[in-house]
């Protein structure tokens, strides 16, 4: 995408980039609710209405940053969908799939648009202004969406990887690791500014993103 001017770059990430972040949050509420906590719906954020979910700094702000550094990694958060685990038959385990819907949801994002992407090949090259804008969304969609599924299944609290690995553990252990929930906005800042966080990430990301760009025809 280096070949876009700055505003085709935002035009192209912004749809991808507040769904995916949207999407993610809404996943989690529906399937707790699923499970017995109506907590999101009450609070109104069982919506796709991204006014809802918007948080200024993971949702706009830092990845309008990244966009313009130029590094190619993009990532974002939006506000977290509350959810009472008080409210399931088994906290530990329905926790767990609820944190595991988020992931989930990004994959099948993913999906979708490795398939917009996909038509966006078969109108072709004789069709540009149609083609073109379906291929760089499907690109963008594919990426920002693998990015946060894979961030996020990353086992640092209050990240899904976390709750899911809380689920499988016994019960004290699980306690003392959720005493690192404090310091994980912390250790992701410090995984990122090292470039660790890029290394942990890059190859299977390389590798997810082969599978799905394949699904492109790309």
């Amino acid at each position: 995408m280096d070949e876009l001017t700055l505003l085709q770059r935002i035009v192209v990430w912004i749809l991808p980039v507040v769904f995916a972040i949207t999407v993610h949050e809404v996943a989690h509420g529906w399937v707790a609710k699923k499970y017995g906590d109506n907590t999101a719906s009450l609070l109104g954020r069982l919506t796709l209405n991204p006014i809802k979910h918007i948080d200024l700094f993971g949702t706009l702000i830092l990845p309008g940053l990244l966009l313009l550094s130029g590094t190619g990694f993009i990532f974002g958060w939006a506000k977290p969908v509350p959810v009472d685990p008080r409210n399931f038959k088994n906290p530990r385990r329905d926790m767990a799939i609820v944190a595991l819907a988020g992931p989930v949801s990004n994959l099948a994002m993913a999906v979708g648009w490795a398939l917009i992407a996909r038509l966006g090949v078969m109108i072709g090259a004789s069709t540009e202004a149609v083609s073109l804008p379906l291929i760089y969304s499907g690109i963008a969609g594919i990426s920002i969406n693998l990015v946060l599924a894979m961030l996020n299944l990353l086992p640092i609290p209050p990240l899904d990887g976390s709750r899911i690995l809380t689920g499988m553990l016994p019960s004290y252990w699980a306690s003392q690791y959720n005493r690192l929930e404090r310091y994980g906005f912390i250790i992701l800042l410090v995984l990122l500014y090292t470039k660790i966080l890029s290394l942990i990430l890059a190859y299977p990301m390389f590798i997810a993103q082969q599978v799905f760009f394949s699904i492109a025809g790309l």
